[in-house]
């Protein structure tokens, strides 16, 4: 039975490629098979979530996140799909292109976790910025596949493509002015310049309306699978970083009951501490939060909505609804990380360095260019640019897709006089 919700605006590719007539697949299928088969998402495996990768074996990785992300997101449209009044046997939102959207969420983060997005921001400030998302979009439209002389993507639909967008506002439109008059860059939320294009693509040519002509409105603006796979991210996160941080240790009673102590909680927040400390306590906490993964799932409902694409697209005729203890329970989850994982002095620490790592191997890189310290293949990309903004983008995009380890023995081989062999591979 052909599913309704979605018309020839949604599925259209880019570029239009039709389907083999032997293809047993959707075209979502596909978006989601040929993400799972890529090289950028192999790579996940060995980018940091929480602590840095290769560190034991039970923390969570960038691929594990992603993979839980999609399953999540899968989970949603399933409920959904039994429960809204809105949604029928013929007419839901497909969960294998929110799956797919939840697989390729992450493939633009670089080594090192958000330290490393923020250390490549600024390095790439004069010349167009960086932003994991906006980089996911470029892997998936232009390097997935890509060879010198030839760019090429996954063939996204426009469903896909609106799906993974979840910022619209351009790295220019995002830069705001002091009272000073001095420009104040943005830290991330945006896509870069030259991908004003696919926004272009996503909308369908319709001109963006004045509300929401304005970076913070226009980021806001999501398709219901955008939001879908937002809410799956908020969930994986401000649970499973809590599991992973009390294996850690980072999280234990002592720190939990000094950390509530120091805060001005309500009645529920405090409930929620208090049932926290209990779990961990009995050391029930994995299942627990495993249910609470189902709970936040129920969470969800749809709310009809009318704007500028609502009568092109099912996609923007709905938004996703969320109730507010589930809200409140997963904000709350995400400060007890921030306070007591992220902001510790070890995880502190471990960032700097892979900061400073980032910073000497873009330094490198840019300075010794003529030395043909990079891998052939991205040499000869980095000669079919004309622009210095072009190869920046280009050097970019190699040290952005390095893994955790890759870029310890890069900077290794390159800093380190006791390091490295000629047998080695780059």
């Amino acid at each position: 039975m052909p599913n309704q919700f979605y018309n020839k605006f949604d599925l259209e590719r880019f570029p239009e490629v039709p389907l083999s007539e032997t293809e047993y697949r959707s075209v979502f299928q596909i978006e989601r098979d040929r993400i799972i088969f890529s090289y950028p998402f192999r790579r996940l495996k060995s980018k940091t979530q929480v602590f840095q990768s290769g560190e034991y074996d039970f923390y969570r990785t960038r691929l594990t996140h992603s993979i839980e992300v999609a399953k999540i997101g899968r989970s949603i449209c399933d409920f959904l799909k039994a429960s809204s009044k809105h949604l029928s046997k013929d007419f839901y939102i497909d969960p294998d292109l929110t799956e797919a959207v939840g697989l390729a969420h992450d493939l633009g983060h670089p080594p090192f976790g958000h330290i490393g997005e923020r250390k490549l921001n600024a390095l790439m400030q004069p010349h167009g910025g960086f932003e994991g998302n906006a980089q996911t979009l470029r892997i998936l439209t232009e390097l997935i596949y890509e060879r010198p002389g030839e760019t090429k993507g996954i063939a996204p639909t426009r469903a896909f493509l609106d799906g993974v967008l979840k910022y619209k506002s351009l790295y220019t439109e995002s830069i705001k002015h002091d009272p000073s008059g001095k420009a104040v860059y943005p830290k991330n939320h945006f896509i870069y310049d030259t991908q004003a294009n696919w926004r272009e693509t996503v909308f369908g040519d319709h001109e963006i309306p004045a509300e929401l002509n304005n970076p913070n409105a226009l980021n806001h603006y999501k398709s219901i699978e955008c939001q879908i796979m937002d809410w799956a991210d908020d969930t994986a996160y401000s649970l499973n970083d809590i599991v992973d941080g009390i294996h850690a240790r980072y999280v234990t009673i002592g720190s939990l009951t000094e950390w509530a102590e120091a805060n001005e909680l309500d009645k529920n927040q405090s409930a929620l501490v208090e049932k926290l400390t209990n779990k961990i306590r009995k050391n029930s906490y994995e299942p627990y939060f495993g249910s609470r993964i189902g709970n936040f799932v129920h969470a969800c409902t749809l709310k009809p909505r009318a704007d500028f694409l609502s009568d092109q697209t099912h996609r923007h005729a709905f938004d996703l609804e969320i109730d507010p203890s589930a809200q409140v329970e997963s904000k709350l989850y995400k400060k007890i990380a921030y306070e007591l994982i992220f902001r510790t002095p070890q995880l502190q620490q471990i960032e700097f360095k892979g900061g400073y790592i980032l910073q000497r191997l873009f330094e490198a890189f840019t300075e010794s260019e003529k030395l043909q310290l990079l891998p052939v293949q991205v040499q000869q990309l980095l000669a079919t640019e004309t622009t210095e903004s072009g190869r920046k983008r280009r050097l970019c995009d190699y040290i952005a897709g390095l893994t955790d380890g890759l870029a310890v023995r890069t900077y290794k081989r390159l800093y380190d006089p006791d390091f490295g062999s000629i047998a080695e591979l780059v």
